[in-house]
This record gives structure tokens, sequence and C-alpha cells, in this order.
């Protein structure tokens, strides 16, 4: 569908790293044309913030601009706008995490993420919004406000990249990086008909951090509005770093190459809502189940199936863990009435969760965490590839925290209701949520492709097969971009 939009906007992240190193179009153009973009677009989303000045940006364009004149490009970002989640440090620019705590804090060094798409080329315009420490799946905070969705401005993004999320599906950035702890990368890119990748454990390396070995959770990863752009940024993300001593050593490695393969015969099992498990609003699984039978055009073989597994026991497991991990980051802001004053009621929850652990419910949980881990790869001796929806509502009123019930079911926690993206990061397995349609109010959903360990690649040939069938971004864009 045609864009009433700059057409170097419109460009996918791929088709204009190749039309700026074809010199088709010189890197200030495109700055210009995506400072002009965002000057427009991005007061009705609030998507990025923190924004450079044009000026400084520009003079970075041209300075790119001059090393392609000379034959040197410094990788697949050369020249290409980019806003970095608000979670990861950026040198010499406010990384705030979403906090009062934080408002003013510039870092003296970047993300090791961050360092990979500067070594890339990219051009930092700024950052793209998160929730208060990233904790909850709705984009918003005391310092910054709400994002909002890009298909519907009273609705959320999804979180906690929807700043990414959103920017990413409005054309504010041609390709967006992000993290995810719980579907923090897959939820929004569901909410705003995007892909967004989950990496392996270690497969992206997280950090530097004070802490090296327990963070288990939390990875950084690629979000875009094709397979191949969200490959390509994984392909400069990835790869083992010192510093992150469980980061995966598997070295430099082109995920965008090689994606067409034939998916006849390949074995799919539908995990739906857990036997009715989950909590699912009106419409969700009818959209995921009927995407089903994309896969069975592609050749695949679906069918239904479920991991002998507790899933109640699995919500402890990941509670217990999440709590430790927070209550580690916050506790001291927590035991300070001052600084405690300044933390979300359920950045407060998470500390007092943190607060009762002991020892022993701390190893029962990994142990749980283990299990989950052997039921999964038991069901991957059957199926090459795990279905699941990406979410159990679709995007809800920007002005609510967060749903308090979903289905008729009443949520008894912050986060309850994005319960269904949790199996993927307990287990440390890849998942990327792919576009499977709208509701009838025009709402977005995703379908969750979940692979074996570390089966990065063979997840995005799945994504990119579906893609090729299907082209939700390519045919519904949002409509604020078709209208002149």
């Amino acid at each position: 569908m045609p864009l009433a939009i700059d057409p170097i906007v419109a460009l996918d992240a791929e088709a204009l790293s190749q039309a700026i190193h074809a010199r088709q179009v010189a890197c200030r153009e495109v700055m210009q044309a995506y400072l002009a973009h965002i000057e427009r677009f991005n007061p009705q989303v609030n998507a990025l913030v923190s924004l450079r000045p044009a000026e400084v940006l520009l003079a970075e364009a041209d300075k790119r601009d001059r090393e392609l004149a000379r034959g040197h490009s410094r990788g697949w970002m050369h020249g290409m706008p980019q806003a970095i989640k608000d979670l990861a440090a950026t040198a010499g620019l406010r990384t705030t995490l979403g906090s009062p705590l934080f408002a003013e804090q510039v870092p003296g060094q970047d993300a090791i993420s961050v360092a990979r798409v500067r070594a890339s080329g990219a051009l930092i315009v700024g950052k793209s919004n998160v929730p208060e420490f990233g904790l909850g799946s709705q984009t918003y905070n005391r310092l910054f406000g709400t994002t909002t969705n890009a298909y519907d401005p009273a609705l959320v993004a999804g979180g906690s990249s929807g700043g990414a999320a959103a920017a990413l599906a409005m054309r504010l950035l041609p390709v967006a990086d992000g993290s995810d702890m719980m579907g923090s990368l897959r939820n929004p890119a569901a909410f705003n008909n995007l892909y967004g990748l989950r990496p392996s454990q270690g497969r992206v390396p997280h950090g530097p951090a004070p802490e090296l070995f327990l963070q288990q959770l939390a990875t950084e990863g690629p979000m875009g509005r094709s397979v191949v752009d969200v490959a390509r940024l994984l392909s400069v993300q990835a790869g083992f770093d010192a510093r992150a001593p469980l980061s995966l050593s598997q070295g430099r490695y082109d995920f965008a190459a090689g994606l067409q393969r034939d998916f006849r015969g390949v074995r799919l099992g539908w995990l739906g809502d857990y036997e009715g498990y989950l909590a699912m609003d009106a419409g969700v699984l009818n959209l995921c189940e009927a995407a089903l039978a994309d896969f069975t055009e592609l050749g695949c073989r679906v069918e239904a199936c479920q991991p002998a597994f507790d899933l109640a026991q699995l919500w402890q497991c990941w509670l217990t863990h999440r709590h430790f991990l927070v209550h580690g980051n916050l506790a001291a802001a927590y035991a300070d009435p001052a600084t405690r004053a300044l933390l979300k009621p359920e950045a407060q929850w998470e500390v007092e969760g943190g607060l009762q652990l002991s020892a022993a419910a701390l190893y029962q949980a990994s142990l749980d965490r283990s299990a989950w881990y052997r039921a999964l790869a038991k069901l991957f001796e059957r199926y090459d590839f795990l279905l699941l929806p990406t979410a159990q509502v679709f995007p809800f009123d920007a002005r609510q925290p967060w749903p308090s019930r979903v289905g008729g079911r009443p949520m008894d926690t912050y986060h309850r209701w994005m319960e269904v993206v949790i199996g993927p990061t307990l287990a440390g397995l890849p998942s990327i949520s792919v576009p499977v349609g709208f509701n009838a109010a025009g709402l977005p959903m995703g379908l969750q492709i979940i692979g074996p360990a570390q089966a990065d690649h063979a997840l995005l040939q799945l994504a990119y097969a579906h893609e090729q069938l299907t082209r939700w971004v390519e045919r519904y864009p949002p409509q604020r971009l078709q209208m002149p």
C-alpha cells in the first residue's frame, strides 16, 4: 500500500543500507528526511526521547558521506539513523531508565550492543521510550509520559520496548533495538504489526554490568519491519564478548544469509492457551489459530501439543526469579525512604517480594526452571518448532497501567496478563513474534514461533517463509502514514 511520506523513510533498513552504499542517497539526505519525519510524527506517539540536536546529527551524517566518498564503509548501518532503548547505556547521551532517579544520568561508556551498532556506522538520534526500569508491558513513565500505538493513538504500544516498536511502525526508525525479559521485544512487536526476536540466551551479550552470572532472563535483541532487517541487526548485535562470560562464542555470523528454505514436512506444535490455563481476550486465540493455516500452506504439519509441566508452578518460578533480580537492582533505592517514594508501586512490590525470598526458594525456582527446559526439550524431540500467541490481549487503553481482567478473569499482578511470554524466557530459547493480522477493530496481533536452543537462524528461516506468504507489514501500514 503506498505511503504518503518521504520515500527515504518508507524504505526498510536493508533497502536503505543498499541505497546508501550504492550512493543513490547521501547520508545527509537520509538524516534530513528522518529528522523531518520525526518532527512530524513523533508527537503523535511519543516514541523517541532525549533527541540530539539536528545540527550535530547532520554534521555526523556529512562525516559518513566523506567516508563513503573515500571508499570506506563502517558496516551495514553506515549512515543509518538509530535510537537506542532507554535502558541501554549510551556514552555521552542521557540514559534515564524511565526513572526520576536517573533523569540526568549520562553514562561514560556504551552497552556492548550499543557499541556494536555504533561500530556498524549507525548515527544515534536519541533514545526510545520505556516503562520505569522496563517493568511492565505498558510504556509510560513520569519523565516522558506514555508511548502510544502506531495503529491507534488512544491505545498502548506494549513494552518495555514500546518506544522502539511505535517508532519503527511509524517509520521514525529504519530498524530498532530493544531488550526482552518478559516479552519486551515480542509484545510490542505484536501490538504494532512488526517482527520482534528474543534471541537465544547468550546470543547477544548483556552488559557490561556489575553482575555477570545470575542475570539470565533479560537479553538485547532486534526488531524490524521485515525478517531480513531483524536478521541483519542480530548479525550486528551477536557474538562473544569477554565482558559477558555467558555470551555465546559462535563469533560473527550472517543471520540474513540463506533465509530461504523448504518447509515441507516440518513439524510444528501448537500450544494454544495451554488447554485453557491462560486467560485470553475474545478474538486473540481465534486470530492465532487462523494463522496456523499459513504454516500448513508452507507445507508444515501442525498439531496441538502440551508440555508435561505444571504451569502454575512455572508462574511461581517466574515470580521468584523476577523478584530476585529486580530486588538486586533496586534494593538500595528501596532502602532509602526518599528514593523509595520515586519508585512506581510495581517496582516496590517486586523489591518487597525479593526481601521475602529464602535461598531454598531460589534454588527450588532454579530446579523448576531446569525441569521446564527439559519438558520443552521433550516436545522438540517430536516437533521442529512450537507456536504460541504473543499476547493474551489486544492493545488496550493507554490511560490504563495494566489490564485488571483478561477474558473475564482477574489479574493478580501487574504483569500476569503477559504470562504467555515467560516460557521461552525461562527456557532460554529463541522466540520471534510474527504478525498474524488484525481483529475487527483493526488492532494487530502476533504469534510466537519458538525454536530449540540456539536455533536462531532456523527460527528466522521459518519467520521469513511466513512473511513471504502473508506480508502483513507491507500490506497494512498505520493509516496515518497513508494520509497526505
